[in-house]
């Protein structure tokens, strides 16, 4: 039998650990969660809502504004496997940072398969450049910018800090503060070979363009890469991957899995002022 992946023989071997939502708990309904949170921060902190980043309706941001002027800002880049959800469903995080005087800004982009991952990094790419040239606008303070992002948008996140930021939009190189990578994806190989194929449509170019891996360059962010203690080994390993690629760069991570924590609840730590995560970039920025 021919390998596909590393030590994975079959797409069943292959999707058991890619698939987070195989081995959730029976009427466990973790976007319920999401939900509600993302309701209760457009219920009670301010926003504006669907701020356009480029030229396609897909290309917005959702802001929320700290209550003071001139705030450090935390920019989120949501999941969902590159063919699912939108910032709506993620508002929540908003809600921990808030409470420390930080603006979230929370990036829409379009999915897969309508546009490639090629498109959708160019996306985020985008939606940070506009933030680091316009979020003093809304209150926000460009020089004290992180990013983050979760699953899909930790690899988005990942594919951001790649960007030559002074050669493609006149920008400083390195012009973040801090970034976070929760359950990100640094090596797209493995899922040629998943249920996800058909929406995501990955090719040999896609790969090796997009698998941030194997394409470090020295970058000056220093970047917390995490995942949760209740996933498989493979998220593990893309984290750990990861890690020692930055680091043999020259640049600073700290790797920290995070115990009793699934695919999902990984990052409700960002709804909670006095979490890990939240202090992290509350250190970052100030």
């Amino acid at each position: 039998m021919r390998t596909l992946y590393r030590n994975f023989d079959t797409q069943a071997q292959i999707d058991a650990q890619y698939n987070p939502s195989l081995v959730l708990e029976p009427g466990d309904q973790p976007m319920q969660h999401f939900t509600a949170q993302a309701n209760r921060a457009r219920s009670e902190l301010r926003n504006t809502l669907d701020v356009p980043y480029g030229p396609t309706r897909e290309e917005t941001l959702d802001i929320f504004p700290a209550a003071q002027p001139n705030a450090p800002v935390f920019v989120f880049i949501h999941g969902g496997y590159w063919r699912s959800l939108s910032s709506k469903d993620f508002h929540g995080v908003a809600l921990g940072l808030n409470a420390l005087g930080i603006t979230t800004v929370v990036v829409n982009y379009a999915l897969c398969p309508f546009v490639t991952i090629d498109e959708i990094t160019r996306q985020c790419r985008s939606a940070i450049a506009w933030v680091l040239r316009n979020i003093g606008q809304h209150g926000g303070d460009p020089s004290r910018v992180a990013i983050g992002g979760h699953s899909a948008g930790g690899h988005l996140t990942a594919m951001c800090l790649q960007t030559e930021w002074a050669r493609d939009y006149g920008l400083p190189q390195d012009p973040l503060a801090g970034a976070v990578a929760f359950s990100g994806l640094f090596d797209l190989e493995p899922l040629r070979y998943s249920y996800l194929q058909p929406m995501i449509q990955l090719d040999d170019g896609i790969v090796r363009r997009n698998s941030p891996a194997f394409t470090v360059r020295p970058c000056k962010t220093p970047l917390w890469i995490t995942w949760g203690g209740l996933e498989s080994a493979e998220f593990a390993r893309q984290s750990t991957l990861y890690h020692d690629a930055w680091r043999a760069a020259g640049n600073t991570s700290t790797l920290q899995e995070h115990a009793d924590t699934n695919h999902f609840t990984v990052i409700h730590g960002l709804e909670d002022a006095n979490s890990a995560i939240c202090q992290w970039l509350a250190s970052a920025l100030c």
